[in-house]
């Protein structure tokens, strides 16, 4: 049994002795509630305290590698541009979509009022600052205090600064400080996985104690959350056909029959990665020059989860929902910068790492309760999904997308005879 299987089962396990212990032997389940509130609390701590260091390390080796790819040659530096604005369109969309579905099928509020109730560590939300200290914050005057108080939003902004200076150093220095950022990323990765191998106990105890205190509303919870997330995913990702169809001169039936065994082999693998050689091969059928399809594909593969911000936006939103919190135009904007910039430094990750590092991060900046993602993240194996249907739908659109032009440059080229 896959780790993803354990933490899912470790979930319906949870909830399930939860309800039961409290409706059958409620001295017993208050026992087992406080014991389980305190493992589960210290596994969440265990989380939270891999983000801030994984993510500075993420976005730096992300900038400097995708500064890198551009300097490859024209068509690269082209798809990094497609790349970019794809992320920054994908959160765009994940702040419009999800109120909009929460809108149309709002959260049950039996639901959402017991779950709140009994995530009892959940911290008073902060009150936002006025607008100018909020605008004068974005430039830290310390990093590491902005780092040690969780002030996401102003880290990342100096992040963001450092990471473009390093790709203006030489050569030799510059790639001294993109191995050190990857070395530490990749220690931290080793710890966040780590501490997600005792997922199941902490998921365990976590479920136990919201199944405790919330009955049975919190199953009706997670079904919603389940259906709201995978949408808006499924809405993203179903943008690779007019980007394939307008951007890419590709007939509409030519796109949906080719690109139709490449879904079917994405939802059975879930990974983009295992799914490149048939999208090599699909992508050639659909006109796409072979030269071509071996530079995007991979550049594709490597740095562009184009459901990745939308759906991360997406999962923080709806605990915002959750929670009942009052979000303005400047914390949506703050929210789309934060998740297109988490994700793409995220992209090579495994899912449940990247689930963490991603949006943890908008949550925190925003001051949504991160409490609830310990729970989330067991049920991601559904969402993700969606995930990886539309991202490798994208891989593909991309490819005929910067194909296009240059059919048409050597269809202008005039030929003897």
């Amino acid at each position: 049994m896959s780790n993803a299987s354990r933490i899912l089962l470790a979930l319906v396990v949870g909830l399930t002795l939860g309800i039961f212990a409290t409706s059958q032997i409620p001295s017993a389940g208050k026992q087992l509630d406080f014991i389980l509130d305190i493992v589960g609390t210290l596994w969440l701590n265990g989380l939270r305290m891999t983000v801030v260091p994984l993510v500075v390390a993420l976005v730096i080796t992300g900038i400097v590698k995708s500064a890198e790819a551009a300097r490859a040659g024209p068509m690269a530096a082209k798809t990094i541009s497609w790349i970019v604005a794809m992320m920054i369109l994908s959160a765009a969309l994940g702040a419009l979509l999800t109120p909009l579905f929460l809108s149309l099928w709002p959260m049950p509020a039996e639901s959402a009022a017991a779950l709140r109730s009994a995530l009892t560590s959940v911290p008073a939300v902060a009150e936002q600052p006025p607008l100018r200290d909020f605008i004068v914050a974005l430039v830290p005057t310390n990093p590491i205090a902005s780092a040690v108080n969780d002030s996401i939003l102003p880290l990342l902004i100096f992040t963001l600064v450092f990471a473009f200076a390093i790709t203006r150093l030489s050569q030799e220095p510059r790639a001294q400080m993109s191995g050190f950022f990857s070395a530490l990323a990749d220690a931290m990765i080793i710890v966040i996985e780590w501490v997600l191998k005792l997922a199941p106990i902490g998921v365990f105890a976590l479920a136990f104690v919201v199944g405790s205190r919330s009955g049975l509303a919190a199953l009706g919870a997670v079904a919603h959350y389940i259906v709201t997330v995978s949408m808006v995913g499924i809405v993203v990702g179903a943008f690779a056909y007019p980007v394939a169809v307008f951007a890419g001169k590709v007939r509409f039936t030519d796109y949906a029959r080719q690109i139709a065994p490449v879904q079917a082999f994405a939802v059975s693998t879930q990974s983009s990665l295992a799914s490149l050689p048939l999208m090599l091969k699909k992508s050639e059928a659909l006109g796409v020059r072979e030269s071509t399809a071996g530079l995007v594909l991979p550049m594709a593969v490597a740095l562009l989860r184009v459901t990745g911000p939308a759906m991360n936006l997406a999962v923080a939103l709806y605990v915002a929902n959750w929670f009942g919190i009052e979000l303005d135009a400047f914390d949506y904007g703050a929210a789309v910068f934060i998740a297109a910039l988490t994700s793409m430094g995220a992209v090579s990750l495994p899912g449940s790492v990247s689930f963490v590092t991603s949006i943890a991060p908008i949550c925190i900046a925003l001051g949504i309760p991160v409490e609830p993602l310990a729970l989330l993240i067991a049920v991601e194996t559904l969402p993700d999904i969606f995930r990886t249907t539309g991202n490798v739908q994208m891989d593909v659109a991309l490819a005929t997308a910067i194909e296009a032009p240059e059919k048409e440059k050597a269809d202008a080229i005039p030929h003897p005879g």
